[in-house]
C-alpha cells in the first residue's frame, strides 16, 4: 500500500533551519549534491523516535515561493499510474514527472482541497 515515506521542509535560511531541527529534535542532516543541479541547496535527514528507531526521512530545501508548504511524498509503484488516478479524482498536477538522478521519479500535485503532496517512484534496479 502506498505510504508517506519522505517529507520536504522549505526554508528561507537553510542553515538556520538545519540548526533549529538539530537542536529541537536531534535530526542529523547532510547536504545532498544533486548531479542534475549542483547549485541546489538540499539537505537530507532521517528522523528517529525516542528509542532510536528509524522514522520517516526528509529533506530541507530553499523555499521556492512564498506559498510553498511542507510537502509529504507518498511512495508508489508507478508515478504515471497514480498521476492518472489523481487527475481522474479531481486533483491537479503542479510539477510533472521529474527524474531524480540515480534515485527515481517524483510528481507534485494538489488534492481536491489544495493540499500539496508528492509521489515518489524508486528507480527499478
Amino acid at each position: 500500500m502506498p505510504t508517506v515515506q519522505h517529507f520536504e521542509i522549505p526554508a528561507d535560511d537553510t542553515d538556520r533551519a538545519q540548526k533549529f531541527y538539530n537542536e529541537v529534535f536531534g535530526w542529523s542532516m547532510q547536504r545532498w549534491n544533486n548531479p542534475a543541479d549542483p547549485s541546489q541547496d538540499y539537505i537530507m535527514f532521517e528522523t528517529k523516535d525516542d528509542e532510536g528507531n528509524k522514522g520517516i526521512g526528509g529533506g530541507l530545501m530553499k523555499r521556492q515561493s512564498p506559498q510553498q508548504a511542507v510537502t509529504n511524498y507518498v511512495t508508489v509503484s508507478s508515478v504515471d499510474e497514480y498521476t492518472s488516478k489523481i487527475k481522474q479524482s479531481g486533483g491537479k498536477i503542479v510539477m510533472q514527472k521529474t527524474e531524480i538522478p540515480d534515485m527515481g521519479y517524483i510528481v507534485v500535485f494538489l488534492d481536491t482541497e489544495n493540499n500539496m503532496f508528492g509521489l515518489y517512484e524508486a528507480k527499478k534496479k
